[in-house]
């Protein structure tokens, strides 16, 4: 694919993207116009830029902050705002860490989940929540969970993601696998014994659901660091695709680019079951929908997986949001619903 048919795919997602934070913004319980939740964002943009700088903008920018009632200001930027750009980041981190497992285990159906990052992060998040811990300790237990997880997984599986063999894939995704069957054994003893007034919770919590997410910065911050990481070594990753005799007689150190491939995968995924809980689907389909415009060249899709998997889930919050308001849907069983009907089209479309 030339870079300006990229380059104008990459304008459409974030242009999208750009449509469903302000749907996202004005849509709810409690309706505001477009409009309205816009000069919200105005109103809270002087706090946010350089002090002189909205000096030197134009005065009417400025101005239309004005006309935003104080409980247009608390919902769009304390409740809507936070939860859009968790949600986003989330996707995006799940999308890219599909991405890059599909392409490390050389499985089409990989995803992140696949190597146990969410049960982990599940297990301990609902054990957290089975002692009464405030929501920033059910967040850091999912954290310790998710990176127990990698820790195990990298202890069992660290020969095979630094020998150069042809088994090394289906051995990793057979540890991680058992692993997954494991913490998922955990999880089903504490909703087995969990009191009946915490059991919706946790629940809530283990079909995905943003109305935990207190801040998004963590869950961007660690997109901007995978990003960040994964982006320089695309390349590398066109050639891996090929097989690891493939990549080694090219010069790619096989060895190095899969544990660096597989720490950026988990992280991600760590990082977006921490924010978000367990999102089905968005790190299985987004990438697989993305193929089908980029083909499989790391350069272009991975950028465009971050963009699409956080538009995917910022309209499933939407959804879950909206649908039967003022009661909320977990957003996992969105993406679900929504994930389930489009990957078999994508299978029956798919030529044998």
């Amino acid at each position: 694919m030339n870079g300006a048919r990229a380059a104008a795919i990459w304008a459409c997602l974030a242009a999208a993207a750009c449509a469903v934070l302000i749907a996202s913004l004005a849509l709810g319980s409690v309706a505001l116009p477009p409009s309205r939740a816009f000069a919200a964002l105005l109103h809270a943009l002087p706090h946010a830029l350089p002090h002189a700088l909205p000096h030197a903008l134009p005065h009417a920018l400025f101005n239309a902050r004005a006309a935003v009632p104080d409980i247009a200001d608390d919902i769009v930027l304390t409740l809507r705002l936070p939860r859009a750009l968790a949600g986003f980041a989330s996707g995006a981190l799940l999308a890219l860490a599909g991405a890059l497992l599909q392409v490390l285990l050389r499985n089409p159906l990989a995803e992140p989940y696949v190597l146990g990052v969410s049960g982990g992060a599940a297990s301990f998040a609902l054990a957290a929540m089975l002692v009464s811990l405030p929501w920033w300790g059910v967040d850091l237990a999912a954290c310790a969970g998710a990176f127990a997880s990698i820790v195990l997984v990298l202890g069992l599986a660290r020969r095979d993601l630094w020998r150069g063999t042809q088994d090394a894939s289906p051995r990793l995704l057979l540890t991680g696998v058992v692993i997954a069957s494991g913490w998922g054994a955990l999880i089903t003893l504490m909703l087995s014994v969990a009191p009946e007034n915490r059991l919706r919770g946790m629940i809530f919590w283990l079909t995905g659901d943003l109305d935990g997410a207190a801040t998004p910065w963590p869950a961007l911050l660690a997109l901007v660091f995978a990003l960040l990481l994964i982006l320089p070594v695309a390349p590398q990753l066109n050639v891996l695709l090929r097989g690891d005799s493939a990549a080694q007689a090219l010069g790619v150190p096989v060895a190095r680019l899969r544990l660096r491939t597989y720490l950026v995968a988990s992280l991600a995924a760590a990082a977006a079951v921490t924010t978000a809980g367990t999102l089905g689907f968005v790190g299985l389909v987004v990438p697989h929908l993305l193929r089908l415009a980029f083909g499989n060249d790391q350069r272009m899709l991975m950028p465009a997986a971050a963009l699409a998997g956080g538009l995917a889930v910022m309209a499933a919050d939407l959804a879950a949001r909206t649908v039967i308001a003022p009661a909320q849907l977990p957003v996992g069983v969105v993406t679900a619903l929504a994930g389930v009907p489009m990957f078999l089209w994508m299978l029956l479309r798919r030529p044998r």
